[in-house]
């Protein structure tokens, strides 16, 4: 992905107002993100848990998706799989996270979900360059690059869902 600005990031957002996304809050360290590393750029607002955002590159332009968590605490035996990156993580590790809709839909207050990733971060751990706590990934036969293209293939898979 290629590095994004903050008016870039604010003006992607497709599922809440302008107002909300001229207010909501931006990732710490923006320029020292890994950029080369990652296929969208997720995070958390540390001032609002319930919340996550998704900045990603779709036919040549920035969309933002902002995400609600679905508060659901789970014990530490069990063991939750990102739909996105396949990576399990142990307790709540990986969440359900909805999207309100775009346009009229979103109004109507319809939305999406995908179990992923708490933390956002299925890019780098696809690369191998964040290992999940207790955790792991599963061995496979895929190449690290056709991994990637699964996991953006999965994200295309669920935006088309939160667009349409």
């Amino acid at each position: 992905m290629k590095a994004v600005s903050e008016q870039d990031i604010r003006t992607s957002f497709v599922n809440c107002s302008r107002g909300e996304a001229k207010r909501l809050a931006l990732p710490r360290g923006l320029a020292e993100q890994p950029w080369d590393d990652l296929d969208f750029l997720g995070w958390c607002d540390p001032g609002a848990p319930d919340r996550g955002y998704v900045v990603t590159e779709r036919g040549g332009e920035v969309v933002g998706v902002t995400l609600r968590v679905v508060s659901r605490q789970r014990g530490a035996l069990y063991q939750g799989m990102c739909s996105l990156c396949l990576t399990t993580h142990p307790g709540s590790g990986v969440s359900l996270m909805t999207a309100r809709r775009a346009g009229q839909a979103g109004r109507d207050s319809n939305s999406v979900g995908v179990y992923v990733c708490t933390d956002l971060a299925c890019s780098l751990y696809v690369r191998g360059k964040k290992m999940p706590d207790l955790g792991g990934r599963l061995e496979e036969s895929l190449t690290v690059e056709e991994r990637i293209d699964r996991t953006r293939g999965k994200l295309s898979a669920f935006l088309d869902k939160v667009l349409a």
